[in-house]
């Protein structure tokens, strides 16, 4: 049987060779970016990666076949086709049997990056506990996946669309580390600060790529998050992203909008109310979480190689 996920050329032989690689998620440029500048975006971040002396693992699904590395052809079609759809890890075995071609969320990009041995993965958000959740039980799957995934996850904490206080106590719950890079809050994506607090932060990718390894020292098998804020002054305004969500999810109550169709809604409203602002703090957050995962990938590789 072949190899699941099927490596690129470049990423076997980066990680033969013990050298730093970073997996990328692929529903941020199939359906979280705005057509065609996604496919700009999608390169840029791997150019970001690669300027760093990382070698960027986009993942995705591909006809089937899931894949750690994409060629550029393959890059543009996630990026492009329309028929292109997007899987959770429960999706995964469904896809690849019906040979579809998909964007990877959180939760599958995780899982193949584990099984592919890439330690470092950078997002742009997590998914978390929605708002509502005693009544609509709706709750991302990134959650209980992490639980059970050894990854090294970078992202700006979850989007502000959420519940984030019991997102944090489902984190704790399921056994998931939480670290603030540099902060002692964590962060709400579009924000800066979601106004609670962390009980760990890190300072320096090498105190990162301790913690990964003192998790190795005990068999964790759980994934490492480590929240990654945006700067104060690359946030979206406070006062009108509070003004635009809270008027988001009333539009979104009154149009009966439930289920996994409220995250595309509200982040569509964010998008539209703020005249794509939105979506450049979107990109933002892409480029910290992707420059500070290269370099704790690159803080790893020197730390494994040491005798």
């Amino acid at each position: 049987m072949s190899e699941v996920p099927e490596l690129s050329p470049e990423v076997r032989a980066a990680l033969r060779a013990g050298r730093p690689v970073v997996a990328l998620e692929s529903t941020i440029i199939s359906h979280g970016l705005p057509r065609p500048g996604n496919l700009a975006a999608a390169r840029s971040f791997e150019e970001q990666l690669t300027a760093a002396g990382v070698t960027p693992a986009t993942i995705a699904v591909v006809d089937g076949v899931a894949r750690a590395g994409l060629s550029a052809a393959e890059l543009g079609r996630i990026a492009l086709d329309e028929s292109v759809i997007k899987v959770s890890s429960r999706d995964l075995p469904l896809a690849m049997a019906a040979g579809r071609t998909a964007g990877t969320t959180v939760a599958a990009t995780s899982v193949l990056a584990a099984r592919a041995g890439i330690r470092v993965f950078a997002t742009g958000g997590l998914g978390g506990v929605h708002r509502g959740h005693a009544e609509s039980l709706d709750e991302s799957a990134d959650l209980t996946v992490l639980a059970r995934t050894p990854v090294t996850v970078v992202s700006a904490g979850v989007k502000s669309i959420l519940d984030i206080p019991a997102t944090l106590e489902r984190l704790e719950t399921l056994g998931i580390a939480v670290v603030g890079y540099r902060t002692g809050r964590f962060p709400a994506f579009y924000l800066t600060d979601s106004g609670q607090p962390l009980d760990w932060r890190i300072d320096s990718p090498e105190q990162a790529a301790a913690v990964m390894a003192a998790r190795d020292q005990l068999g964790e098998t759980s994934a490492l998050l480590v929240a990654n804020p945006l700067p104060e002054a690359a946030q979206l305004d406070p006062a009108v992203h509070d003004q635009v969500l809270s008027e988001a999810l009333k539009a979104a109550d009154e149009a009966g909008v439930r289920g996994k169709a409220v995250t595309p809604f509200l982040l569509a409203h964010m998008q539209q109310a703020t005249a794509g602002a939105s979506v450049a703090v979107n990109l933002e957050v892409a480029r910290g979480n992707i420059a500070l995962a290269a370099l704790i990938a690159t803080a790893w590789s020197a730390r494994a190689g040491q005798p």
